[in-house]
């Protein structure tokens, strides 16, 4: 199995030399106090600490040994909770949170620079805190004030955790076709029914609570995607000081088994009359998500590049230390039996693909990221419609290409180990 170096020099290169990350950020109101090399630095360094220790090590384990569902309560592989609560006390969760609500209002750049390692060294893992980010960010710019602080603060925290249930079994992709309802109850809140697919860390004992966004119609609501709201689901349910109560009617009814990512809790998710409340407006809940899209595709994105990073450390160990023939321009270490396959031209063709794909996808993905960070950040109108119309662009580029790259560094990968590259051990699947 590979073992995760966290490219430390590269990422540095492409944050402070390439995108001048300390210099930029200083026309942006928010973060010239708080953004330098020296924060940034610190922060890459405790991260590829705890990637390389703690999340590496339990990575292929965790996917041999996957989930287990037991009446609808699932357990994570061994190591996964104690991780996770590193990460929180470590203040991973917080990152990029508003101030106001626990959070360290740090960058959008630096988590996606954090999330490169955290996917490379245990894709499986990361997706639990990936998920809840999305989930925090939906609160964070469209919840009320109440909502706020019921339910963000515990999620900035760590203490909870978050998903996002969008899709059914019949609708896939095409959210138009939804059928979960939402009715109203007379304390304010809705009862929550229908069927939700695909629902990464849906179920899980990392955190005390998780806390769900679903997608859901209103009675009368307008047929597809202009007849979508959204709402706030809760695993227990919560008093109105934050005290989690009893369990909600939101049941785990099975796990699918997605390929290489085994340690993930990917749930089939029943809501049976849950309990939930309504964030934004009515039948605006499409509307709501997209305000947060740019960075859930570079988030796709990273994953992609992730796997371009970790199939390129496995095959560029592999091909120094693997003997096989002799160079054709003469024997380079003749006093072994045979030159490591490093030397041959069609091996060095396939690590050098491999090594374009990660650093080029690295440059793109954090160049986009800095433009996020743009966006919501800078007081300059005309600089921030550039950059949204940029990200715009080339998001869905990003998104659709370096997962494809990432599928095919890992397909080059493969091949570098030959047959090896078929057995699990090697980790190369």
């Amino acid at each position: 199995m590979p073992l995760y170096k966290a490219p430390l020099r590269d990422m540095q290169f492409v944050l402070h030399e390439m995108l001048q990350t300390e210099q930029n950020y200083q026309g942006l109101n928010k973060y010239q106090e708080s953004v330098n090399r020296e924060l940034i630095d610190q922060y890459l360094e405790a991260a590829a600490d705890f990637c390389e220790n703690e999340l590496a090590p339990i990575n292929q384990n965790g996917d041999q040994e996957g989930c287990h569902l037991n009446q609808g309560v699932v357990t994570t592989p061994k190591g996964f909770k104690e991780a996770y609560q590193k990460y929180a006390e470590l203040g991973f969760t917080s990152l990029t949170a508003d101030p106001e609500y626990g959070g360290q209002g740090l960058p959008t750049l630096l988590r996606i620079a954090i999330s490169e390692m955290l996917c490379g060294s245990n894709w499986a893992w990361a997706m639990y805190p990936g998920l809840s980010h999305g989930a925090m960010r939906t609160i964070e710019h469209h919840g009320t004030e109440q909502q706020k602080q019921k339910f963000l603060t515990k999620l900035i925290s760590g203490v909870w955790t978050g998903t996002m249930c969008l899709t059914e079994s019949h609708a896939g992709s095409d959210l138009g076709l939804i059928r979960t309802k939402a009715e109203p109850n007379q304390d304010g809140s809705y009862s929550i029914t229908g069927e939700k697919i695909f629902i990464s860390a849906g179920e899980h004992d990392l955190s005390e609570n998780i806390i769900h966004i679903v997608l859901a119609r209103l009675p009368q609501a307008p047929a597809g995607t202009k007849g979508i709201s959204l709402f706030i689901v809760p695993k227990f349910n919560v008093s109105d000081d934050g005290q989690v109560l009893d369990r909600n009617k939101v049941v785990c009814s099975a796990i699918e088994h997605k390929m290489g990512i085994h340690g993930n809790a990917t749930c089939v998710l029943n809501f049976d009359g849950a309990k939930g409340y309504l964030i934004g407006p009515e039948n605006r809940g499409l509307n709501c998500m997209f305000t947060f899209m740019n960075t859930a595709r570079i988030g796709t994105a990273v994953q992609g590049l992730a796997a371009s990073e970790i199939s390129f450390q496995g095959a560029l160990s592999y091909a120094k230390e693997r003997l096989a023939m002799r160079s054709l321009s003469g024997p380079k270490y003749p006093e072994k039996n045979a030159d490591p396959i490093i030397v041959h031209p069609a091996v060095r063709s396939m690590l050098m693909t491999q090594k374009a794909f990660s650093e080029g996808g690295r440059a793109l993905a954090y160049f986009l990221a800095q433009h996020v960070d743009i966006v919501e950040s800078s007081n300059d109108q005309v600089q921030q419609k550039h950059s949204d119309e940029l990200l715009a662009f080339l998001t869905p580029i990003a998104k659709a290409f370096l997962t494809e790259s990432g599928n095919e560094s890992a397909k080059h990968g493969v091949q570098v180990f030959g047959g090896h590259g078929f057995i699990v051990e090697h980790g190369m699947e």
